[in-house]
């Protein structure tokens, strides 16, 4: 399969049939070095923004490869966007969800200071929140070049649960918060209709300890809906990429 590599410093005048487009740094070294690609092997190369140049390798180096572009493919912005906000989790957790929902589609991710994670960016230390949301951002670059996505999705600063209820009273947005214990379904709550006004919908995931009562009436407050997925308590690394996927389905998207 064709492989994708992202040079997010290229411009729209970039992608023209004909026209050479070309990576260095990491991605270079990576595609010249590990994937050991050769000149006349087709690769993609996007600006991670929504487009993608794909082509034959005319060059290759050790800190650099170039292709000649044969065919652009722009991707749409999807409306409505969905967005993941995962609460920070112990382990390797919520950087799986953050992959998977990568993979599956997200416009973007949220990382959420819940009051029951284990897992602290908050505090005295503001560098250990930059770190981690660096971290996250490496995390979908990456899962979005292994997707083969035109854009990267996007990730936000670190939020509190107040900041997360100012997100949810944005005219367009519809936050719906996963809770095994809710009365009404995902899908029950989100059949097509309902859909055609929304332009932005927010799973909201909790932390392994779940969501504490005060933040759930929080959420609820600034207009979230509390839906279930079934009858399976899903971990919070699984939770999220089982909400996209159904939203894929939901939307016609897959």
């Amino acid at each position: 399969m064709a492989s994708l590599y992202l040079n997010e410093s290229l411009d729209e005048i970039a992608f023209a049939t004909g026209r050479r487009l070309g990576i260095d740094g990491a991605d270079a070294r990576h595609a010249a070095q590990v994937a050991r690609v050769r000149t006349g092997e087709r690769i993609g190369i996007g600006d991670g923004r929504g487009r993608i140049g794909w082509g034959p390798v005319v060059h290759v180096a050790s800190d650099s490869v170039a292709i000649e572009v044969e065919e652009v493919l722009v991707e749409a912005p999807a409306v409505p966007e969905l967005w993941l906000v995962q609460a920070l989790a112990k382990g390797d957790r919520d950087e799986l969800a953050v992959q998977a929902a990568t993979e599956l589609g997200a416009s973007g991710v949220v990382p959420w200071q819940a009051a029951r994670s284990v897992s602290r960016w908050s505090g005295p230390k503001a560098a250990k929140a930059a770190k981690g949301v660096e971290r996250w951002r490496s995390i979908v670059r990456e899962a979005a070049k292994q997707a083969i996505r035109p854009s990267v999705p996007e990730v936000a600063e670190l939020a509190t649960t107040a900041g997360l209820a100012e997100r949810l009273r944005v005219p367009g947005v519809v936050g719906l918060v996963l809770e095994p214990s809710a009365s009404h379904s995902l899908t029950a709550v989100l059949e097509p209709p309902a859909t055609a006004a929304i332009d932005r919908i927010e799973l909201i995931v909790g932390p392994e300890g779940g969501i504490d009562p005060l933040e759930l009436r929080e959420l609820e407050l600034a207009g979230a809906r509390v839906v279930r997925l079934g009858a399976e308590v899903l971990r919070t690394s699984t939770a999220g990429p089982a909400a996209l996927a159904t939203l894929a389905v939901l939307l016609r998207r897959w």
